[in-house]
């Protein structure tokens, strides 16, 4: 069995992460493809993840492909995080993770709305509610805000936003144009067939997930079952019965772990030279394992809150060693947790600078501060 050392999955990680100088990607589709999706619970995540990979990309490339273009489409899926995917993977994800996610949140939606007395039957208020919730949109090709929804809804929705999420959940509907500045979350809530002009049919579920775990292999291979597990949102079965359908190909990590491989990606990277990187809080390749020993070291309790969610990070050859924060004029400070040579840091510092000049002013505010950004 072919063994993986930790220096091998992090040239791997700054190859196919497209963060070595030598493989950044040209355009914010080629920057989601390359991490299968992008986290978008913030989103200012969503930009920050592509400019940290695609270094002359401005904001309204970003806007371009999320809004007028659509290749990227905003989607709550695994975990019941909002994600951002390439426009043709949304098949294989409508019936697999959001799906799983969605009758999750039924259950706990109709258990709510009877422990609030205002139905007996939860389930048929929550197709009440998704019903009038289209009905209102249907005739808003361009969508409206939720506070809007809300007010026209000629019932008693109680929590609009969770009816809106849920129908996100299903591909009824999608967070559509941003109506705030790029840093904030203004979305008008738009039909899924007007906003992709026709809905593409989903995918069997297997197959679904077959695809994803496919793309997370070529993005984040190799990991655990573990990992998989923890990403996808799944169980053991689901995962375990696609590396059979893959053919993947099992190899030895550090620590005696077994990781995956598609049995097409087994050669040794190139050799990405040195880089450094400042990515957001949630950035993909901060949380795409389960398992991040291997690139966070020791830091992992300053660099994460309290719930699992990362803060910024600073990064070099493949290994985290401090975060960023933004003093009160905008500029971009990095807090380093360990020593590192004055080449690095000097590097680090010129980052900083062309990452305080891209943000041009704007403070980038977030709720997922780690212990060492306070």
């Amino acid at each position: 069995m072919r063994h993986v050392t930790d220096d091998e999955r992090r040239a791997r990680l700054a190859v196919r992460h497209a963060l070595a100088p030598a493989f950044r990607a040209p355009t914010p589709e080629a920057v989601t493809r390359a991490l299968t999706v992008l986290h978008a619970t913030e989103p200012a995540t969503v930009y920050l993840t592509c400019r940290a990979r695609a270094e002359s990309l401005a904001i309204a490339d970003v806007d371009r492909a999320l809004y007028t273009d659509r290749t990227l489409v905003k989607q709550l899926a695994m975990r019941r995080t909002l994600f951002v995917f390439p426009r043709d993977l949304l098949p294989a994800v409508w019936p697999s993770a959001s799906a799983r996610v969605a009758a999750t949140e039924r259950a706990h939606i109709a258990r709510d709305v009877v422990r609030a007395g205002l139905t007996t039957d939860g389930d048929a208020w929550l197709d009440n509610a998704r019903a009038e919730v289209l009905a209102v949109l249907s005739g808003e090709p361009g969508g409206l805000p939720a506070g809007e929804i809300r007010r026209a809804a000629p019932g008693e929705l109680w929590s609009a936003y969770r009816v809106l999420n849920h129908l996100g959940l299903t591909a009824d509907v999608v967070r559509g144009v941003n109506t705030g500045r790029w840093p904030t979350s203004r979305p008008r809530w738009t039909r899924m067939a007007d906003w992709l002009g026709e809905a593409p049919p989903p995918w069997d579920p297997a197959a679904g997930y077959r695809e994803l775990i496919a793309r997370w292999l070529r993005s984040f291979g190799p990991g655990t079952e573990d990992d998989l597990v923890w990403w996808l949102g799944s169980t053991k079965a689901v995962v375990r019965s696609a590396l059979a359908e893959l053919d993947a190909v099992a190899v030895t990590l550090d620590h005696g772990e077994t990781g995956w491989l598609l049995p097409d990606d087994l050669d040794e990277v190139p050799d990405p030279g040195p880089w450094v990187a400042l990515l957001p809080v949630l950035d993909p390749t901060v949380m795409g394992w389960k398992g991040r020993d291997f690139y966070l070291g020791p830091h992992r309790q300053h660099l994460f809150d309290r719930t699992g969610n990362a803060g910024t990070t600073a990064w070099v050859n493949g290994r985290v060693v401090g975060c960023w924060v933004q003093d009160e004029t905008g500029a971009v400070e990095v807090r380093l947790l360990e020593d590192i040579t004055p080449a690095e840091r000097r590097a680090l510092e010129s980052e900083a600078v062309k990452l305080t000049a891209w943000l041009d002013g704007v403070r980038v505010q977030t709720g997922y501060s780690s212990p060492a950004m306070i």
